[in-house]
């Protein structure tokens, strides 16, 4: 496969059956032959995704010691302000060209869980980012939670099996700002090649060139979405979960050509995280003769936590 393939959410949540069902047929082929799709008809508006780029790019202008205000070392980065250069990819030395934020679950209605995710880190300069973050983060989830259904269906689960794992799960929304390119990097590049940790990524930012995706040929192609599109791909839980059978993809951010490096580039990735009590046990439907059990059992706070270890985050 040598392109991204294009669905639309409609098709699912329409009441037509057989659109339904060739949403998940479309969907399904494309995880399990090269684990990226390009989806039209999200929950999140043009006013919504307006309002959001211009908040990360007022946060990512702040001068860098009033960014380093709201960077928590000690909690791993997974809420507040990460600053250039600290994240490498597994195996890995030299640091990604980027700088991210944060924003994290907002639990409203299990205080056990409440307690075990760190606090939001509200920015005081800028109340309409932390608001505007809040906002595309729920509609985000919201358009997670179908397109894992959906999956569901393909799977031969229950079309809500996710639903219970998946509310108040430990999910990111990241925004992330590659900032212009001053000199040649020595072995760097704007995000190293990577799977991700999650069930699934959806992706906000990915038209134009920069975000390449590796084919099962060991050929990278390049992955751009329409203005209208979210890219979404699967990530290493979800792949775990149902033995390889849907594909965590690798793929990078490349550097731009050298006439481009005065720019900066923006992505906001959305991480869809379980609960960390979820099992992420071989799906027995995914086990065969053809296909032996590939992984040991493990919950998804385990994994979370092994490759964030791997990744330098936390000791």
């Amino acid at each position: 496969m040598n392109r991204i393939p294009s669905v639309d959410l409609k098709d699912f949540i329409s009441n037509d059956a057989a659109k339904k069902q060739n949403f998940v047929n479309a969907i399904g082929k494309a995880y399990e032959e090269i684990g990226f799709v390009a989806l039209k008809g999200h929950f999140l508006n043009q006013e919504l995704e307006e309002n959001l780029y211009k908040e990360i790019k007022n946060f990512f202008d702040l001068p860098i010691e009033t960014k380093q205000k709201y960077e928590i070392p000690e909690i791993g980065g997974q809420r507040g302000y990460v600053s250039f250069g600290k994240e490498s990819a597994k195996g890995k030395k030299e640091g990604d060209l980027k700088e991210f934020w944060h924003f994290g679950q907002y639990v409203e209605d299990d205080d056990a869980l409440k307690a075990e995710y760190p606090d939001n880190v509200m920015v005081e300069e800028l109340p309409g980012f932390n608001s505007t973050g809040k906002e595309a983060y729920q509609m985000l989830e919201k358009t997670a939670k179908y397109v894992l259904r959906a999956l569901a269906i393909h799977l031969n689960l229950e079309e809500t099996y996710f639903d219970q794992y998946i509310h108040n799960g430990n999910s990111i929304l990241r925004p992330i700002h590659y900032p212009p390119i001053s000199e040649e990097p020595k072995d760097a590049v704007r995000a190293a090649a990577h799977g991700d940790i999650n069930l699934i990524t959806l992706l906000m930012g990915a038209q134009g060139r920069g975000l390449q995706v590796q084919n099962h040929k060991g050929e990278w192609i390049d992955a751009i979405a329409e203005p209208d599109e979210l890219m979404i791909n699967v990530g290493d839980m979800l792949s775990r979960h149902t033995n390889n059978k849907l594909k965590s993809t690798i793929h990078r951010v490349i550097n731009p050509p050298k006439e481009l490096w005065g720019t900066s580039r923006y992505s906001i990735p959305f991480f869809m995280h379980p609960i960390s009590a979820m099992k992420l046990d071989v799906l027995e439907d995914c086990v065969d003769a053809e296909n032996p059990k590939a992984f040991e059992d493990i919950t998804a706070g385990e994994f979370l936590r092994e490759r964030l270890i791997e990744l330098g985050l936390i000791k």
